[in-house]
């Protein structure tokens, strides 16, 4: 049954404000303009440390891209409460091993599945390891990718670790649109593919068919 992730991220800040609560979260981030309105949004309840892991980006130069620019905008950024960073490792043959056999599934099929589950497990072990109280993804705030298949993962990986999962679908109340205004206000490098090398030559033949 679809959930209105929207209205359960709500339901928890609400509910941390009456508390008078600012728990710690673990925010996986794919990239520093996907993570720009999360940050905005959910700085002023929450103590945020970024978490980039993102084995799937392709080539290297653009991982590291995407990383300098990530540091970058936590440092320029004016949060109520401190944003920090984490680097995970660029384990770049976990990630193929994990897709070996779906290479050709086509972009949010099984293989993003796969991605997601990859990249969200490494979340909640690195929140439950520090001692985090939630951890969460920014990956729902793009149009291409299925928040209801992200919260059932995190909800599977808060069981299983224990590590309370933070319900969210940040594409909601004009978030997607917020991030690319926030991405223009910082002058953001702002890549135009998922990351991966199968969503790279998606985009290159698609590009070449335009020419054509």
């Amino acid at each position: 049954m679809k959930q209105n992730y929207q209205l359960m991220l709500d339901d928890t800040i609400e509910q941390l404000a009456e508390d008078g609560r600012v728990p710690t979260l673990l925010l996986h981030s794919c990239c520093a303009p996907c993570s720009s309105y999360c940050l905005e949004y959910l700085s002023d309840y929450f103590e945020i440390t970024v978490f980039y892991y993102n084995p799937n980006i392709y080539p290297d130069e653009e991982y590291f891209h995407r990383v300098e620019e990530q540091k970058n905008f936590i440092e320029r950024f004016p949060a109520k409460h401190p944003i920090s960073f984490i680097q995970g490792d660029f384990e770049k043959e976990r990630f193929f091993q994990s897709v070996k056999g779906l290479e050709n599934e086509p972009e949010r099929g099984a293989r993003c599945k796969v991605c997601f589950e990859l990249r969200l497990g490494e979340s909640a072990k690195m929140a439950a390891d520090r001692g985090f109280d939630y951890f969460t993804t920014t990956l729902s705030i793009s149009p291409m990718k299925d928040a209801q298949l992200l919260n059932e993962i995190g909800t599977q990986l808060e069981e299983e670790y224990g590590i309370k999962y933070l319900h969210s679908d940040f594409k909601k109340k004009n978030g997607y649109k917020r991030s690319c205004e926030i991405s223009q206000e910082y002058n953001m490098y702002r890549q135009d593919y998922c990351g991966c090398v199968f969503s790279y030559n998606e985009t290159m033949a698609r590009r070449n068919q335009q020419k054509g």
